[in-house]
């Protein structure tokens, strides 16, 4: 598996399309980097810029971005609502896969090594690629900003950790990091007043705010025995905020940094702001996110705005993501649209994928000359559909007049037929993947020894791949009929017969992936592995078999008024 690292880099222009374009170009020359975002804020005057690659990759298109910005960014002429002290303010990198936060901090202090030795910039490490303690937060390195970098390069103490002690009037200084995947975030309030937002922000950041006597604002400041400001938390672990008017929209707004949503979800956060701004006679119109998010934090978001409401969370992506873009009004300053803004799904492969072909041309390249897709894959569909019927009928019950109490029962039923559905839906592209790879392995070279065995093993792997994945549309579409009989004996009786066809469907998706599981054990030659595996095959295909009856039996004694 390949190394992925994500580059967010922040350069001090969002107001100039042609200095950004020529900042994104510069990046995008670079080997195999996919731009992922680009966000410019006109108050702020800074550019967001989110792109992905190998690690070699990345460090080199890093440097080119911060070169082309040191060229263009005059840092003694820059004004804007963010704080910087930079042409490139910050470039942190994030592990994204099969790359350790360890292996990160080393390319992040290369990087940082090449900014200040090539371009003579002052640089700093902060969060994971720190060297010391102070200099893990940002907020410290670039106290002062560009209007007191000057005094503070000549203080030794902040000597930078790359590049030369002294100013450089147009590039400013760069910090660079290595550190978690981190959300920036802003929430609108319904006031202009940036004193207001900045006691909301002080009450829900981790820092909170500094404690005084007797007036919040005007009192005197309460010390500690060393003589340090005592400080009152705030709410939200793992999250930095402050407040600012954005002049472009006319509104005050709390941004806020995320920097570990496994603590402080983006919903928590919302909610957090919310009550906060209630107590202060101010109003949450709406949020603004400022760059990428991971897909699973939309759908937790989405799942918790719908648990409040008391319904169904086993519910599509999609709608979970439309749930939780209108219930945080992530769409009242611009359209905020998933395809743009989701990280997974920009790093999804651009050819178009079975599983999101409309039905007719999915049927129109099952009927085409081509081998692929066939049964395995027509066999995982018909099981993503059985499971789907399955959760329908979940939802559809947790939403039934009178059931109102039993609603998170039934939304745990449509969370587990929702599984089922994506995981066959994933294996329907996943059977053609492994029928290809068969071909390509058949079509490798074969003249000498060396390559014969090469082909010979490839073979034999790719085999073991097309005998694994339709037994796994076995053991899926099994599972999925635990919801299907759960259905049939408890669920919505006016969806009995949905249950009916949901388990037709998933004896069927069984039924046919273990068709395709015989025929590939023809060509596999480990016998004690073909032995174990046919016997696996079988033994689901009789259970699949037994379980539908009886899930038939229970839909027609409902049908028929049995008792």
């Amino acid at each position: 598996m390949n190394q992925l690292i994500e580059c967010v880099p922040n350069f001090s222009e969002g107001r100039n399309p042609a200095i950004i374009k020529q900042i994104t170009d510069a990046i995008e020359r670079v080997g195999q980097i996919k731009l992922l975002n680009v966000d410019p804020g006109y108050a702020t005057n800074r550019t967001v810029v989110t792109f992905v690659g190998s690690p070699s990759d990345v460090i080199e298109a890093a440097f080119q971005g911060v070169k082309k910005a040191a060229e263009l960014i005059d840092m003694s002429k820059h004004h804007g609502e963010h704080p910087r002290f930079g042409a490139t303010d910050v470039c942190p990198l994030v592990p994204i896969s099969n790359i350790s936060m360890e292996e990160t901090v080393e390319y992040a202090r290369q990087l940082a090594r090449r900014i200040g030795e090539e371009l003579e910039i002052p640089v700093y490490c902060y969060e994971f690629a720190a060297t010391s303690e102070v200099r893990r937060s940002l907020a410290n390195c670039r106290s002062g900003e560009y209007e007191g970098l000057a005094e503070k390069l000549k203080d030794p103490m902040w000597k930078p950790d790359f590049g030369p002690a002294k100013m450089n009037m147009t590039a400013g200084a760069t910090a660079v990091s290595a550190r978690n995947f981190l959300i920036a975030y802003n929430v609108n309030l319904n006031t202009t007043s940036t004193r207001r937002a900045n006691s909301v922000a002080f009450d829900v950041r981790e820092a909170g705010r500094v404690k005084r006597e007797g007036h919040p604002v005007t009192g005197k400041i309460v010390t500690d025995e060393k003589g340090e400001p005592v400080r009152i938390p705030g709410s939200l672990k793992k999250v930095r905020a402050i407040g600012w008017f954005i002049e472009e929209y006319g509104i005050a707004q709390i941004s806020m940094n995320l920097t570990d949503i496994t603590v402080t979800p983006i919903h928590v956060a919302f909610d957090a702001v919310c009550k906060s701004a209630e107590r202060r006679g101010l109003r949450v119109t709406g949020s603004e996110l400022v760059g990428l998010i991971p897909l699973q934090a939309m759908l937790d978001a989405g799942k918790y705005f719908l648990s409040k409401q008391q319904r169904s969370t086993g519910v599509s992506d999609a709608e979970l993501i439309k749930i939780a873009i209108k219930s945080m009004g992530l769409d009242e300053l611009t359209a905020f649209k998933p395809g743009e803004r989701i990280i997974e799904y920009r790093l999804e492969e651009e050819s178009k994928k079975l599983k999101d072909l409309s039905l007719q041309a999915f049927a129109d390249q099952t009927a085409s000359e081509s081998p692929a897709p066939g049964g395995g894959s027509i066999s995982a569909y018909v099981g993503s559909l059985g499971a789907a019927l399955g959760g329908m009928v979940a939802n559809l019950s947790a939403n039934k007049r009178g059931w109102d109490h039993r609603w998170e029962e039934f939304s745990d039923w449509a969370e587990k037929g929702k599984a089922s559905q994506n995981q066959l839906l994933r294996l329907v592209d996943e059977d053609t993947k492994a029928f290809n790879r068969i071909m390509a392995a058949f079509g490798m070279p074969k003249s000498s020894p060396e390559e014969a065995d090469a082909r010979h093993e490839a073979i034999q792997e790719a085999t073991l791949n097309a005998i694994r994945v339709p037994l796994q549309v076995m053991k899926t579409a099994f599972e999925s009929m635990e919801l299907i009989e759960a259905m049939a004996k408890i669920g919505n009786p006016n969806s009995v017969s949905d249950a009916g066809v949901a388990a037709l469907c998933a004896r069927t998706a069984v039924h046919g992936a273990h068709l395709n599981v015989l025929i590939n054990l023809g060509g596999y030659h480990d016998q004690a592995a073909v032995a174990a595996l046919r016997h696996e095959a079988t033994e689901l295909l009789y259970k699949a078999e037994t379980k539908e009856q009886l899930i038939l039996k229970l839909v027609m004694e409902k049908i028929n008024g049995d008792d």
